[in-house]
């Protein structure tokens, strides 16, 4: 289980084609380095902008601080790309990503949850995370992405 979000980019099929007939090895080249800056942009997302791709910023923890990324950093440390022969994928494998992109209510299965907020124990029958969309395209992430697989097919293709 994992996070991912599907997107089409139209208006490159002309550019693609001409990159085709130069071969797979220079299509996989620009996948993957598609793949690393989405990965690069969803980093970025985490670690500093707070905001869902749509541009909403992200409710703030019980604490009243920004959220994912005050402890190690983990969704930031997992995000990693794939690339196939027409297509790049990314996000993170890692089981408690879907809690944070789509959001969830956690029940108690005894009498209560317990966990500690700032330096005060609190006990409850449920605990309601909201999302904060971090994996997605953004407006600016898609302008920097066509204009990447923009610049690599005019290096190669013509």
């Amino acid at each position: 289980m994992g996070v991912g979000v599907e997107i089409t980019v139209n208006g490159l099929e002309a550019a693609l084609s001409k990159l085709a007939r130069l071969g797979e090895p220079l299509k996989g080249e620009m996948l993957e380095g598609l793949g690393a800056l989405g990965v690069s942009q969803a980093q970025r997302r985490l670690a500093s902008e707070k905001t869902s791709p749509a541009g909403a910023a992200w409710p703030k923890t019980a604490e009243g601080r920004g959220a994912l990324f005050k402890t190690g950093a983990h969704l930031y440390d997992t995000m990693q790309h794939v690339a196939g022969a027409d297509q790049v994928r990314w996000g993170t494998g890692w089981k408690i990503a879907p809690v944070h992109q789509y959001g969830a209510t956690i029940r108690a299965k005894g009498k209560a949850l317990v966990f500690t907020l700032g330096k005060k124990k609190v006990f409850a029958r449920k605990v309601t995370i909201p999302a904060r969309q971090f994996v997605g395209v953004s407006a600016a992430n898609a302008v920097e992405l066509v204009a990447t697989a923009k610049k690599f097919i005019a290096r190669y293709a013509q």
